[in-house]
């Protein structure tokens, strides 16, 4: 017996994840006999467990799984649960949810069963992301030099799971046997995946205009972000330098309190972009924001996107240098 929780996000990632494992599990059977599939948005965890509860039948073992679980909440999910606490010897339960943060309930459940909890997701941080792309490059048996690398990371952006439909196209067209270079891989790539957000405002605090209005347009195309949200989100990260301008607040923690940031290097970002942008800046980056959200509403006849390319463009004018605690991220 075994239980297999995989989660994360990024649906075509979690979804490859668990094709591995039940293609490992099944192996050189008959899988018409093994396996019990529950895939769609509807179906019922009832009939999840009845399967999983039912003995084998002309095989050794049998395979149940579960997909799309985080359409379950905590209630709904009791069934599963009280099979997770008693499960059957001959069943291999595999359960996928498309989500960073199952409820704990099933996480405690797979953990009391024996289970494994795999998360599916990958590093926001640019060099784990880099280093994941290269291990997915190896194991597919193909090799890219360094520049071909980082291109394709870059264009990745948080959308790692078209990573997988690349390398086999990559594969089919030039094989195994020599390695691939930017001139290569280019004509393959599609329209640039989305970015982290604090990509974005990184590159806007180091003053790195023609970067921030890029990564800006890819959050609209590629991560379906309206104008709207990225202002929600410019308000957040430059309402939290007005909040600590001026205020009594010395220390880390203080400052986290005060701002709403974590501990650590989120505070201590914000903490060094406020020293070297200047209460001046701070409050220009204010004023900019308000009569952007004038014109994105209407005030003047502009087109949305161009008012988010002026905006950014100004902001990134206010600073121009980058933080000491992003750098040392780096």
């Amino acid at each position: 017996m075994t239980v297999h929780l995989f989660h994360g996000d990024d649906a075509a990632l979690l979804a490859s994840a668990v094709v591995d494992l039940v293609h490992e599990l099944v192996g050189d059977n008959d899988r018409s006999l093994m396996v019990d599939e529950f895939a769609t948005d509807d179906y019922e965890l009832a009939a999840l467990v009845d399967a999983a509860q039912t003995p084998p039948f002309l095989t050794d073992r049998r395979v149940v799984v579960g997909r799309e679980l985080q359409q379950f909440d905590a209630k709904h999910l009791e069934p599963l649960l009280s099979y997770l606490s008693s499960p059957l010897d001959s069943t291999d339960l595999v359960l996928g949810a498309t989500t960073a943060r199952p409820p704990k309930a099933l996480l405690d459940a797979v953990k009391s069963a024996g289970g494994l909890v795999l998360s599916t997701a990958v590093s926001t941080k640019k060099k784990d992301r880099s280093a994941w792309v290269e291990q997915q490059v190896e194991d597919e048996g193909l090799r890219l030099d360094a520049a071909a690398t980082t291109l394709v990371a870059d264009w990745l952006g948080e959308d790692a799971g078209r990573l997988a439909g690349l390398l086999d196209t990559l594969s089919s067209t030039f094989g195994s046997g020599r390695t691939l270079r930017v001139d290569d891989v280019s004509p393959f790539l599609g329209e640039a995946g989305n970015v982290a957000p604090w990509d974005f405002t990184d590159a806007i605090d180091r003053g790195n205009t023609a970067l921030a209005i890029s990564l800006m347009h890819r959050m609209m195309q590629a991560g379906n972000r309206h104008p709207l949200q990225i202002m929600a989100l410019l308000h957040t990260h430059y309402g939290r330098l007005l909040r600590l301008d001026g205020a009594d607040a010395r220390d880390p923690a203080s400052v986290s309190a005060l701002v709403g940031t974590k501990p650590g290097f989120p505070t201590q970002k914000v903490i060094e972009l406020s020293r070297s942008l200047g209460s001046g800046a701070v409050k220009r980056a204010i004023e900019l924001l308000a009569q952007a959200d004038l014109d994105l509403r209407g005030y003047r006849d502009l087109p949305p996107a161009l008012v988010m390319e002026v905006l950014v463009a100004r902001l990134s004018r206010l600073g121009g240098t980058e933080p000491a605690a992003v750098r040392r991220r780096r």
